[in-house]
C-alpha cells in the first residue's frame, strides 16, 4: 500500500473498531449490572464480580489457544469466526438459568476476545504508515472506549429497566452487525503471511524483556479493574449516588477512555517508553487522589472522568511496547498474549477489589490499594529497560577488540 493511501483512515480499520465495540460492551457492561445480577441469581456482589474475573481468565486461556488453532488461516476468516463465537457466547449469557451457566457462557464468549484484538492489532498496523502504527491500534481500541461511553451506559440502563438478560440479547445483535461489517470491509487479501514456527515463537516468549513487558501490562491494568469492577457500589454506597445515576456517570468514564486512548496512541508514536511510564504514573496518581474525594459527589464525577483518561492512555503504548520486544516471533501470537495479559490484570484486579471488600480494609480502601499496582508496573518496566540496556552494552563490548595493558 502506498504512503499516500495509508494516510487515510481505511474502512477496514473502522470495521475492526466496530468489532471491538461489541466485545467492549460484553466485557464492561456487567460492571453496571452487578447489583441486578446478584439479586436475580441470589449471589453476593463479590461473587457477581467474579463474572468479570471469569471472563478475563477466559481471555487468558483463549488467546493462545484460539491463536494457535487459527494460525494458518487468513486474517479475515479468523476475525469472522471469532465474532461468531462471541455472538453465540452472548446468546448463552442471555439464556443462562443460573450463576454457573452464566459463568460458563462468559468464558466461552471470552475465548474470542484475545485473538480478535491480537490479530486485529496486526491488521490495523498493516493498514497505515509505520509512524502511525500505535495510533492505528488506538483507533481500533476506540471501539472499546465508545462501548463504554455509549454501549455500556445503554446496556446498564436496559438491564435496570427491563432485565440484565435483555442487555445480553442486545449485545448479541451487535455481534451480528459486527459480523456483517467485518465481512464487508476487511479485504480478503489480508491473509496471514507469518510462518508457523512454534519453536521460534516459544523462544521469543522466553525472552526476559517480553515476559517483563507482559507482566507490565498485567500490573498496569490490574489496578484499573480493582476500582472499575466495583465502581457501582463505590458510587452508591460511598458517594451517595442513586443506582439510576450509575449509568450516566459511566458516560463520563467512557468519554475519558476515548480521550486517553487517542492521547496514548499519539504519545506512543512519538516516544514509546516515556508514554508507558508516564501513563502508568498518572494512573496511580489519579487512583490515589480519588481516595480523598470518595464522599464528594462533584469531585467524584471529575475523578471518574480522569480515571477513564488515565486507564486507557496506557492501552496503545503497552500493546506497541510488547510488539516491539517480540521481533522474530509470531506478531499475532505475541499480540494476543498481551491482550491476555490485559485481561489477566482485569481478573487479578477484580479479585483484589473483592478481597479488599471482604477480607481487607473495606470498600473505601479500594482506590488507594489499587494505586499501588501501577506503581509496581512502573518498577517492572524500568527493570525491563535496565536488562535491555545491559544486554545491549554487553553485546557492544563483545564486538570490540580487547585492549590489554
Amino acid at each position: 500500500m502506498s504512503r499516500s493511501a495509508k494516510t487515510k483512515l481505511p474502512a477496514a480499520l473502522l470495521a475492526l473498531t466496530v468489532g471491538a465495540f461489541g466485545i467492549g460492551v460484553t466485557e464492561f457492561v456487567i460492571m453496571g449490572l452487578l447489583l441486578e445480577v446478584s439479586q436475580d441469581l441470589q449471589v453476593s456482589v463479590p461473587d457477581a464480580g467474579m463474572l468479570i474475573s471469569g471472563y478475563a481468565l477466559g481471555v487468558v486461556v483463549g488467546a493462545p489457544l484460539m491463536t494457535s488453532l487459527t494460525a494458518a488461516w487468513p486474517h479475515k476468516r479468523t476475525l469472522l469466526v471469532l465474532m461468531l463465537v462471541f455472538t453465540l457466547g452472548n446468546i448463552g449469557c442471555a439464556l443462562a438459568p443460573d450463576y454457573t451457566s452464566l459463568m460458563l457462557a462468559r468464558v466461552v464468549t471470552a475465548f474470542a476476545h484475545g485473538t480478535f484484538f491480537g490479530v486485529g492489532a496486526i491488521v490495523a498496523t498493516s493498514l497505515v504508515a509505520p509512524e502511525r502504527k500505535a495510533s492505528a491500534i488506538a483507533i481500533m481500541f476506540t471501539g472499546l472506549t465508545v462501548a463504554n461511553i455509549l454501549g455500556v451506559p445503554f446496556g446498564t440502563w436496559l438491564g435496570q429497566m427491563v432485565s440484565w438478560r435483555a442487555t445480553f440479547w442486545a449485545v448479541s445483535i451487535i455481534g451480528v452487525l459486527a459480523l456483517l461489517v467485518l465481512w464487508r470491509f476487511v479485504p480478503g487479501q489480508h491473509t496471514n503471511t507469518e510462518s508457523v514456527n512454534w519453536r521460534q515463537d516459544l523462544k521469543v516468549l522466553r525472552r526476559a524483556p517480553v515476559l517483563l513487558g507482559l507482566l507490565t501490562t498485567v500490573l498496569g491494568f490490574g489496578g484499573v479493574f480493582a476500582v472499575l469492577t466495583y465502581i457501582a457500589p463505590l458510587l452508591t454506597q460511598l458517594s451517595g449516588f442513586s443506582e439510576n445515576a450509575v449509568s450516566p456517570i459511566l458516560l463520563l468514564f467512557g468519554l475519558g477512555m476515548i480521550i486517553g486512548n487517542l492521547l496514548g496512541g499519539k504519545a506512543a508514536d512519538k516516544h514509546l517508553m516515556f508514554s508507558v511510564l508516564a501513563s502508568m504514573l498518572i494512573l496511580a496518581l489519579v487512583m490515589a487522589l480519588m481516595s480523598l474525594v470518595l464522599e464528594n459527589q462533584m469531585l467524584m464525577l471529575l475523578f471518574v472522568l480522569l480515571l477513564g483518561v488515565a486507564s486507557f492512555a496506557t492501552a496503545a503504548p503497552l500493546q506497541m511496547w510488547v510488539l516491539n520486544k517480540a521481533q522474530g516471533g509470531s506478531q499475532s501470537l505475541i499480540s494476543s498474549f498481551n491482550i491476555a495479559a490485559f485481561n489477566l490484570g482485569n481478573a487479578l484486579g477484580a479479585w483484589l477489589g473483592g478481597w479488599v471488600i471482604e477480607s481487607g480494609p473495606g470498600l473505601s480502601a479500594i482506590t488507594w490499594v489499587a494505586a499501588l499496582v501501577p506503581m509496581a508496573a512502573i518498577a517492572t518496566a524500568l527493570l525491563s529497560r535496565y536488562l535491555e540496556a545491559s544486554a545491549s552494552q554487553s553485546t557492544s563490548l563483545q564486538g570490540q577488540p580487547c585492549v590489554c595493558e
